[in-house]
């Protein structure tokens, strides 16, 4: 009979056993899991630091310092380069910056962005108005600021042809009962 009684003793012992290093884990897995959480918010903290909101702002006004400078160029033909346009305005004054805006597949939109290193240059570009380039009149305007978030939202308009979408299932006008007692 002790024998049955020491047999339970020891699986009884090995159960607290089991449990206290289950335990043990546990509390070292919450550790962990405590030291990950404040790694974290530290490292948001400093990213928050670093693109604050006075770091926004001061992309925002370094972009609009550089909006000021600029022009934008409408209907700039398709095999025109940078450099013919920086020739272009090298009258103006010192181009630091073409851009000429491609789609995805690297084809010209047919329009371009000229960066001035002096904002007076603008009013001089700005003359150039109707210019042609490679045979086509150039559109010249100052270059506007993007504010982000401004975007208009335009609802789509309703195309009578296309019927109306938030109609439900057809009904005939008379539904008869399957168990033939008058219209439902």
């Amino acid at each position: 009979m002790e024998s049955e009684h020491d047999i339970e003793m020891t699986r009884a012992d090995d159960g607290v056993v089991e449990l206290d290093d289950m335990t043990k884990r546990l509390k070292e897995m919450e550790d962990e899991a405590a030291a990950l959480h404040e790694m974290q918010a530290k490292f948001d903290r400093e990213m928050s630091s670093v693109q604050g909101p006075a770091s926004s702002a001061a992309a925002q006004s370094s972009r609009e310092e550089v909006d000021l400078r600029s022009v934008f160029v409408g209907n700039v033909d398709y095999s025109c380069t940078p450099e013919e346009v920086q020739q272009h305005f090298q009258s103006c004054g010192t181009v630091n910056r073409v851009t000429i805006r491609t789609n995805k597949f690297g084809q010209p939109k047919g329009y371009a962005y000229v960066e001035f290193l002096e904002p007076e240059a603008v009013q001089e570009a700005l003359l150039l108005n109707e210019s042609e380039l490679h045979g086509r009149q150039l559109k010249v305007s100052a270059k506007r600021t993007n504010v982000p978030g401004m975007k208009q939202f335009r609802p789509r308009r309703a195309n009578p042809a296309m019927g109306s979408r938030f109609r439900g299932p057809y009904i005939p006008p008379h539904f008869y009962s399957p168990y033939g007692f008058g219209k439902m």
